[in-house]
């Protein structure tokens, strides 16, 4: 039976939470200090539809200075002017707006009705009774989610690995039988396909993709019967909404996965794919509170490059705050941008 254990790491400018299964990360949150709360998954407004767009029973709705969209059944089409009382499903990403639901008519202004759930609230609801761990063994933990997060490749139990590579129109996921022991080579293929559909399941969720998903199964005369209970049982955290075509002829398996928060290298990483310049700031001031804990009234020396010490400015106050003003930030020109060095002295 799979066991699901809770972390929160509460830290300078950046909370995260995450969920390992059966140790190993499977889901990620982070919510950064000014994020906008408002397009969070849970929260609750009343919205006024602002444009109804029946060819593609579609309609947009202001939250407040915010836009949102909905779909609606055709007997059911919205007035524009309306007020609606909506509470958000899916968060937005790049280039796409955050849908609602709707749960009723509603009378006034739009306006924010109730906050989304606290990251305390989310990790809970994944596994319900199950103590929430902090500390220094949250922060290692949310920090090795985050490295496997951003990998391309992952290992497999049992040799081999699989490559998960999102497009513009859908996740690829390639499986690789790689140096995997065993005589019998169907047999061998069978179990790495099978490893493959519950690692990708995890995956997919620590890394917050979903739409359309293609799996390129290793081997040939696959069970399509086997491969499609794994993949059912695999991907059934992410219900409602998950539906899986069985094995085509090439030897891929299609399925479709809801969205509901944005992918999480959208947060992590630029446009151009790289960490971000917060992203590698927040690092850094984890890194000098991680140093300070351990050498307690010891002067720090941070060594980093511009952009990110500039990014860093904000979070040093607040630092600061926490454990004194023994840490210097030190912008180093020649620094790679990705690389930081922190001494003690």
């Amino acid at each position: 039976m799979s066991e699901r254990s809770l972390f929160l790491d509460r830290g300078i400018g950046e909370t995260r939470g995450v969920v390992l299964l059966d140790g190993r990360p499977e889901r990620l949150l982070i919510e950064r200090d000014g994020d906008d709360q408002a397009t969070r998954l849970g929260a609750r407004h009343i919205g006024r539809v602002r444009k109804v767009e029946p060819a593609f029973a579609s309609a947009f709705v202001d939250l407040g200075g915010v836009e949102a969209l909905f779909s609606f059944k055709p007997d059911a089409r919205p007035v524009e002017g309306q007020s609606l009382e909506v509470e958000i499903r899916t968060e937005p990403r790049v280039g796409k707006l955050a849908t609602v639901r709707v749960i009723g008519p509603a009378q006034g202004a739009p306006r924010l009705l109730a906050a989304p759930p606290s990251m305390a609230e989310q990790l809970v609801s994944f596994a319900r009774g199950v103590e929430i761990i902090e500390g220094r063994e949250a922060r290692q933990v949310a920090d090795e989610a985050e490295a496997e997060a951003l990998d391309i490749i992952h290992p497999l139990p049992g040799g081999g690995n699989l490559a998960i590579e999102p497009t513009r129109a859908l996740v690829a996921i390639d499986v690789d039988i790689g140096e995997r022991k065993g005589n019998d080579v169907k047999r061998v293929t069978r179990a790495a396909n099978l490893a493959a559909l519950a690692a990708a399941g995890r995956l997919l969720r620590l890394k917050s993709l979903g739409g359309i998903v293609v799996i390129d199964l290793v081997g040939r005369g696959h069970d399509g019967n086997a491969l499609l209970t794994a993949a059912r049982a695999a991907f059934s955290p992410d219900n409602p909404g998950v539906a899986i075509g069985p094995v085509g002829r090439f030897g891929t398996m299609e399925m479709t996965i809801p969205r509901r928060a944005p992918p999480l290298a959208e947060t992590l990483c630029d446009a151009n794919g790289a960490l971000s310049n917060l992203t590698l700031a927040l690092r850094l001031i984890r890194a000098i509170e991680n140093e300070g804990a351990a050498q307690p009234g010891a002067r720090l020396t941070a060594v980093c490059a511009p952009a990110v010490a500039q990014s860093a400015k904000p979070l040093a106050e607040k630092l600061a705050a926490k454990i004194g003003a023994r840490f210097t930030i030190r912008p180093e020109p020649a620094s790679p941008r990705e690389r930081f060095d922190v001494s003690a002295s």
